[in-house]
């Protein structure tokens, strides 16, 4: 495909998505948006934000504010309706009708707009990674409101799906058991687990590397132990080291072994003869080489394991607590309240397992980029 083709692609999406808006917009004001009978003329909130969504989707349908700008007024304007419309949600909830979602889906229109031109954005240096930062913030941001919008305008049952605020109420008014939990998952079980699993499999990978015994045998059986579920292993795992943590670390522990020892031992693999030729014309020992050209090498593959298993520790962990645990623990609480019907706090312990995760993978990102600055895929 011709660049100018794929700029004729995106122009074409642009006009559907902005006279996508002005329909709707025009819709929402001739329908009922609330029963029983609200609509936008009727509420001035409402048809300020059905008017500002068909201007600014005219203006984008005809090309006028295809600059810096008319991208920010966008998304200034959609940042208001979907303001308006939560607003709005909150004083008739369960009532949404046609108008309501004409309004929603054009507002959808609008920030779909937004992003895709400020992902148009050309800028360097640290004005461009803002805006590498702000675009997924941004998507999420979005998926909140439409999440608030149909669960409240539609009056779904707390117990089937809360709203985003009635979970972040639940986090912020459950902020002590939320860190104890906390505590007692990630920062013993997790890290615990993950640091020991990761290391010994990296340290058997190198002994696997040097002992072609291992390599035939101990390979293969990894390879079963690694497809074994998760919630066979860990019942036994809280038989053999009690309901406390040390049996969730453990289960992190073989959840993150083999993922680092395959990793580990297809990164020592990675350099070639010619490069282990040329360490040799240098007299290097075999420890040498390992530590200054195959180790090096491996660094890529080493940091795909850590943040594969970066994810994996923290499911074990929570999972493991399914099957004993003390009264404290996150997968302890996500199955104990989702018992009690309090599903808010279950998607606030999610909610915290989603970040803390999220973090954790981000640190290990940033450290590879750090360690491994030279590879191509970094220097890009």
């Amino acid at each position: 495909m011709t660049t100018a083709t794929r700029q004729q692609s995106r122009l074409t999406v642009s006009n559907v998505l902005a006279w996508g808006a002005v329909a709707l917009s025009a819709l929402a004001l001739v329908t009922t948006v609330f029963n029983p009978d609200i609509t936008a003329l009727s509420n001035p909130t409402l048809a300020v934000a059905a008017v500002l969504l068909a201007i600014l989707g005219v203006r984008f349908g005809l090309g006028f504010a295809h600059n810096k700008v008319g991208d920010v007024a966008l998304g200034i304007v959609t940042a208001l309706a979907s303001g308006f419309l939560i607003g709005a949600t909150s004083a008739y909830p369960g009532a949404a009708t046609t108008g309501f979602f004409c309004l929603m889906f054009a507002a959808w229109a609008t920030a779909w707009l937004f992003i895709e031109r400020l992902a148009t954005w050309k800028l360097k240096g640290n004005a461009g990674k803002l805006v590498n930062l702000i675009i997924p913030i941004l998507f999420g941001a979005w998926i909140l409101v439409i999440w608030q919008l149909i669960t409240v305008g539609l009056g779904v049952p707390k117990v089937l799906l809360p709203a985003p605020a009635d979970i972040w109420l639940r986090l912020i008014n459950s902020v002590p058991i939320l860190w104890a939990d906390f505590q007692q998952t990630f920062l013993k079980a997790v890290i615990i687990g993950y640091v020991l699993g990761c290391g010994s499999g990296f340290l058997l990978a190198i002994a696997v590397d040097r002992i072609p015994f291992l390599r035939r045998g101990l390979m293969p059986v990894g390879n079963l132990v690694s497809a074994l579920p998760i919630v066979g292993i860990a019942p036994i795992m809280v038989m053999w080291f009690g309901f406390d943590w040390p049996s969730k670390a453990a289960v992190v522990i073989i959840m993150t072994f083999f993922p680092m020892l395959v990793n580990t031992v297809s990164g020592l693999a990675a350099s070639d003869a010619m490069q282990r030729d040329l360490m040799r014309t240098y007299a290097s020992s075999d420890w040498q080489t390992l530590f200054k050209l195959r180790l090096p090498m491996a660094m890529p593959f080493i940091f795909n394991a850590l943040k594969i298993n970066s994810t994996l520790a923290l499911i074990g962990a929570i999972v493991a607590e399914f099957f004993g645990t003390p009264i404290v623990g996150m997968g302890f609480r996500i199955s104990t309240e989702v018992g009690r019907m309090n599903v808010d706090m279950v998607w606030a312990e999610i909610a915290v397992a989603a970040l803390a995760g999220s973090l954790f993978y981000g640190a290990v990102a940033l450290l590879e980029r750090t360690v491994t600055f030279w590879h191509p895929s970094v220097r890009g």
